[in-house]
């Protein structure tokens, strides 16, 4: 069995039970032949495996009650796989849900490293100078580079805190073990929306949906 998480970036593939990270841009739905289940969130590429008869689109048969009008795939497949705490994915973009209960609480997105790595660099040239993630952030910084890196960390640590208000948080993406050193209460969990696809998928063979 093939199960496919697909982002904007990278690609997260669990193939008879070995979990693997691809580049999108290397990414190739010839080189599978078999069965593969997937969600995807690119638009484009969407299209494309719409029109493979082996590639089993899951996200119409993943049931999700939110009061958040717009949610994508992804997060709903990561805060399925959380009954209590917060949920962290920090890829191109960094999305935060709370959920409470077993019950989806709302959320909202910040951009990824990456993109604030590129919006300083926007400013001026001189602010190209990316993101030091050896910074220290128990003292103010003494230079531009620790000074652009202390902004972007501490504001995203402040804010995913804040919000957690003592719950676990689940960390996953590209940057996730990364920034899920920074809290106790942090947990990085690499399989977190391929473990939404996994008993999807055992439902569907149960019988549960009809494909």
């Amino acid at each position: 069995m093939i199960l496919c998480d697909i982002g904007n970036t990278n690609v997260h593939l669990l193939k008879e039970g070995e979990f693997a990270i691809e580049s999108l841009k290397r990414f190739s739905a010839s080189a599978f032949s078999g069965e593969v289940y997937y969600i995807c969130v690119n638009n484009s590429l969407h299209a494309t495996l719409k029109r493979r008869e082996n590639f089993i689109d899951l996200e119409s048969f993943i049931k999700f009650d939110t009061p958040y009008k717009g949610i994508g795939i992804d997060r709903i497949c990561a805060c399925k796989s959380v009954y209590e705490g917060v949920v962290v994915d920090a890829g191109s973009a960094i999305t935060v849900d709370v959920m409470s209960g077993g019950k989806h609480q709302g959320g909202f997105i910040l951009p990824g490293l990456k993109a604030y790595e590129k919006a300083y660099k926007d400013i001026s040239m001189r602010l190209d100078i990316g993101i030091n993630r050896e910074v220290l952030l128990n003292a103010l910084p003494k230079n531009t580079k620790d000074a652009v890196s202390f902004a972007v960390l501490k504001s995203l640590i402040l804010t995913i805190q804040n919000v957690s208000d003592g719950k676990n948080i689940y960390f996953t993406g590209g940057d996730g073990e990364y920034l899920s050193g920074f809290f106790k209460n942090g947990i990085f969990d690499k399989m977190i929306v391929l473990k939404t696809l996994i008993n999807t998928v055992e439902e569907l063979k149960k019988g549960k949906f009809k494909c």
